[in-house]
């Protein structure tokens, strides 16, 4: 009768390898972690839906605040809140794209100069939010001279998700297989449509989680903003005007408003939904550019 089978790398006990109990061990770990962020998350929506569901209605997300937020809606700070995030997505995601594509395709691999913006990306992507808001403050307010505006809380929070969207955005375009580069330098396809053609949309589901990473900082950015973007709760005419997100909406009641915590988790509730669909809108678009990726055949 011939030997047991002895798995490679492992010490038999009985009749089981050592190596499925280390595999069940680590598959358990896995599976222990999930359910705990999954379980804090749930605990935290189910205290925000219970606390903020009744506030939220048609006149909350459609009237303007009153007496210091306390009563009203947040038609203007939904409206502030979707320019700043407008603005900084529109000058962070095309930049971050082209710096990522051009670390990633252009640049010698492993030089110095990628070291050096390697290791500054990094480094700010670890600056605190505090210190991006006197910058903002100091740059775009005071020293470009566009006060407590949209534009200028934007603009501030386009250069504290840059880092996040060119690291995610080169790491997706290095994973791309070096066979479809060359297959299309071979049919004599210039390197500029290789990336804009074949690269950019192979790299999506990359693209789109630096980018749902970015909202997600973006949104919820609190100091960054009082320094820029202004306490003001009006609708704002333009994103030259001064304007309140809702991060900073929310801060302002638990902090500074006596009887505002209602409408506090009402606008906490809100900026859930809000991150929910522009999440949502962010993985359909990747959905679509994955459909039109090229196959490997």
């Amino acid at each position: 009768m011939p030997d047991a089978i002895i798995y490679p790398g492992s010490a038999r006990t009985g009749s089981t390898p050592t190596f499925f109990w280390r595999n069940l061990a680590l598959q358990s770990f896995v599976w222990l972690a999930s359910l705990l962020i999954i379980g804090v998350f749930l605990w935290l929506l189910g205290d925000i839906l219970w606390r903020g569901a009744s506030r939220v209605d048609w006149a909350f997300l459609t009237s303007a605040p009153k007496s210091a937020g306390r009563s009203g809606g947040i038609a203007p700070i939904i409206v502030s809140t979707v320019l700043i995030l407008v603005v900084a997505i529109a000058v962070a995601f095309p930049l971050g794209l082209a710096t990522a594509a051009l670390l990633s395709e252009y640049a010698r691999q492993g030089g110095a100069k990628v070291r050096g913006v390697g290791l500054s990306l990094d480094v700010l992507a670890g600056v605190p939010s505090i210190v991006f808001g006197l910058f903002g403050n100091a740059f775009f307010c005071v020293w470009m001279g566009l006060g407590f505006s949209i534009l200028s809380g934007g603009l501030t929070l386009a250069c504290m998700i840059l880092p996040i969207v060119i690291r995610t955005a080169e790491s997706g375009l290095r994973m791309v297989p070096d066979e479809w580069r060359l297959g299309a330098a071979a049919l004599g396809v210039s390197r500029s449509t290789t990336i804009v053609r074949i690269l950019i949309p192979a790299a999506a589901p990359a693209l789109v989680a630096g980018l749902m990473l970015g909202i997600g900082r973006a949104m919820a950015e609190t100091a960054a903003l009082i320094f820029t973007s202004g306490y003001v709760d009006r609708m704002p005419r333009s994103v030259f005007d001064s304007g309140r997100a809702i991060s900073v909406h929310i801060y302002d009641l638990t902090m500074n408003v006596a009887g505002g915590d209602p409408n506090a988790y009402g606008s906490a509730l809100v900026l859930i939904a809000l991150l929910i669909v522009i999440n949502s809108a962010a993985l359909w678009l990747a959905n679509r550019a994955l459909d039109r990726k090229p196959s490997r055949s």
